[in-house]
């Protein structure tokens, strides 16, 4: 990697334009696949040896020394980073400066994140809200080695499988349950992260600058992307992938095959980890089609000629994609007759203040807002000229068009959940504000006095290092602070949590009570469980099946929520114990064994009792309250005592709970 401060001609006026001598891509094929297996490899194992570091800190919280490790750590890393580059170290071979990169990277990405968790077992968020689902489908897919839904048994998974299945996998290496595994495995995903996206970028940009744009890309996910980790890696990577898209379909000449299926793999992988950034990568892609076409035929081009060829360059795309997309849906998709027969799902029925409002990440008055507004001022430069330009603002655009579309999907009650989009145009606005600082300089260089070249250059790696700390520290300091206190604060399995306690107070600290009576009440392993619960966090930690999942925004279609629900609106209705039992004997579902209900009488439940329902057990449910905030109602349904006062069950209370297990 060339330095950028002894010579003026390194960085010229279109630094990311060199030509490509006839070629789809700046690295042959062979050296892209070994580049991503080795470096995701070497990233990964980085990762966990500094994950074990971290561990090994055991600071108390709360402190502020853990977020000095992590800023002064991954600070560390990026000044490294900044002399290299602009140093150079030309003598180097060449697999040595790539490792170190892969190192470098993994390094700052794993210091600055898994510093702050240095000791909790929680990744960001704890257990609390969406990763409930998440450790919850972890903790199913470490209990078995085939796809299966994270609730409901005997149905076909909904959510893709992918990124979870791996990490069930993972779990099983390391001996851990799922849950555990989630907040190492997430981690080293975040690294492994980063150094590919420097690899994509080096696939089609120069290597220098291949490394500012992980670093950038980096960065942005540390701000808005880190907390989804499933969907970080499709959104990281999608940049990259377009600037090949548009290069592959502008070609005149014969079609780059193995550049079409390596486009098609990223749509495949977006398939299997985060349905909404496959789905948006599908209309990138056509969209890029179109206004090829359109220009195409604009400048006196054969329509037909130009869709046939057009049309041959997304098959491939289109049939590897598919390939790879059946790994995950092809159950579901033979559940549902091939969508022929497929039930509404709410999944999508949110919209959040976020996704309200067009984003505006370019107008913050912060240093992650300026490069941004850097970015979009390069975009909107060199658009026409420079085709990384064009291809990173058809992603801006299509992101805003994202948008539009989702508030037109309020007409038929619901949305294009558009605000998970916004960490897409976060990263790509700010490498293009890094394409954009690199031509500024190089122009600079260019017409300035070649006396000054060497000041400006140094001023510039002074102000982008410093630049990159401050975004660091923000994420570290700042952004990252509630999800770094729900880790800590949350319970575990255990009934207790990272910072020791066990206030009887709090829910969680009866985990561990619940999770034994439930052994102990049945005699069955976990997975052959099947839960009607009140608690719906022990199935985030046991591989427990449910009756019910806790919202219909995150139920598998299949599962029939609304019918479930009102299933057990009718059991509550039973007098007796008979009565009961026939009930869940003549169910059109699988009836619970075991019952998680909410105990009003016990010293420790808050539960209140409405007039009419003294004496009663409590289970709470969710309905679908969209377009309302929160987008999910509560409401309590009341079961009788005495229906369970028969051999036919057996019950202890645990804490604010009662715990009855169907003999």
């Amino acid at each position: 990697m060339a330095g950028i401060l002894p010579s003026i001609k390194l960085t010229g006026p279109s630094p990311i334009d060199e030509p490509r001598r006839d070629s789809a891509v700046r690295l042959p094929l062979r050296n892209t696949i070994a580049e991503l297996l080795l470096g995701a490899a070497v990233a990964a194992v980085v990762s966990l040896v500094l994950q074990f570091a971290a561990t090994r800190l055991s600071i108390s919280e709360p402190s502020y020394a853990p977020e000095a490790l992590a800023a002064t750590g991954s600070g560390l890393v990026l000044v490294v980073l900044f002399v290299l580059l602009a140093l150079g170290h030309h003598r180097s071979p060449r697999w040595l400066r790539l490792f170190g990169t892969w190192v470098s990277l993994s390094a700052f990405s794993t210091l600055a994140l898994a510093v702050p968790l240095q000791n909790t077992r929680f990744y960001y968020g704890g257990s609390s809200v969406d990763n409930g689902f998440r450790m919850q489908f972890m903790t199913r897919m470490a209990s078995t080695p085939g796809l299966a839904d994270m609730n409901y048994a005997d149905t076909a998974p909904y959510y893709p499988s992918g990124w979870f299945w791996l990490g069930g996998r993972f779990a099983n290496l390391l001996g851990w349950d799922g849950w555990a595994a989630y907040k190492p495995y997430a981690l080293a995903w975040v690294a492994v992260t980063t150094v590919v996206a420097f690899t994509l970028w080096s696939v089609v940009v120069r290597r220098r600058i291949a490394l500012l744009a992980a670093i950038a890309t980096a960065l942005a996910g540390m701000l808005h992307g880190i907390e989804e980790p499933y969907a970080w890696p499709s959104a990281a990577w999608l940049a990259p992938v377009a600037v090949l898209a548009w290069h592959a379909l502008r070609r005149r000449d014969a079609a780059p095959k193995w550049t079409l299926v390596c486009i098609g793999g990223y749509v495949g992988f977006a398939s299997i980890t985060y349905t909404l950034h496959f789905g948006f990568a599908v209309l990138m892609v056509l969209t890029m089609a179109v206004v090829i076409g359109a220009f195409r035929v604009h400048q006196g081009q054969r329509l037909w000629p130009t869709v046939r060829q057009l049309f041959l360059r997304l098959l491939p795309i289109g049939l590897v994609s598919l390939v790879i997309a059946l790994l995950s849906w092809l159950p579901y998709l033979v559940a549902t007759d091939f969508l022929l027969n497929n039930p509404r799902s709410a999944a999508q029925h949110y919209l959040p203040e976020e996704s309200a409002l067009l984003p505006t990440p370019m107008m913050e008055g912060t240093a992650f807002g300026v490069l941004c507004l850097a970015g979009l001022v390069w975009l909107l430069v060199r658009c026409r000229r420079n085709e990384v330009a064009a291809s990173m603002f058809t992603i801006v655009i299509a992101v805003y068009c994202w948008f539009a579309l989702s508030t037109l999907a309020l007409v038929a009650k619901t949305t294009l959940l558009a605000f998970r989009l916004n960490v897409i145009l976060d990263v790509t606005l700010a490498v293009a504000g890094v394409f954009g600082a690199l031509e500024l300089i190089g122009h600079l260089r260019r017409k300035l006095d070649l006396r000054h070249a060497l000041q400006i250059s140094m001023v510039a790696c002074a102000v982008g290092l410093l630049g990159a700390i401050a975004i660091s520290q923000s994420a570290i300091g700042d952004k990252l602070q509630g999800s770094v206190q729900a880790a800590y604060q949350d319970y575990y399995p255990t009934g207790d949590n990272a910072m020791g306690q066990r206030d009887p107070a709090q829910l969680g600290s009866w985990n561990a009570d619940e999770i034994r009576a439930i052994a102990e009440l049945t005699g069955r392993a976990p997975e052959q469980n099947l839960l009607l619960s009140t608690d719906y966090k022990l199935m985030s930690f046991m591989p427990y099946w449910g009756f019910q999942q806790e919202t219909p925004h995150y139920a598998n279609p299949l599962g029939d929520y609304d019918q479930r629900a009102a299933e057990i609106q009718r059991w509550t209705t039973a007098k007796t114990s008979d009565e009961l039992i026939g009930m869940l004997r003549d169910s059109k579902f699988h009836a619970p064994n075991v019952f998680v209900l909410s105990n009003p009488d016990s010293p420790h439940s808050t539960v209140e009792l409405p007039e009419g329902e003294q004496g009663k057990l409590v289970l709470q449910l969710k309905g679908d309250a969209f377009p309302q905030l929160p987008n999910v109602r509560d409401y309590d349904v009341y079961f009788d005592r005495a229906v369970f006062d028969s051999p036919a069950f057996v019950k202890r209370d645990v804490g604010p709970y009662t715990i009855i297990a169907l003999r």
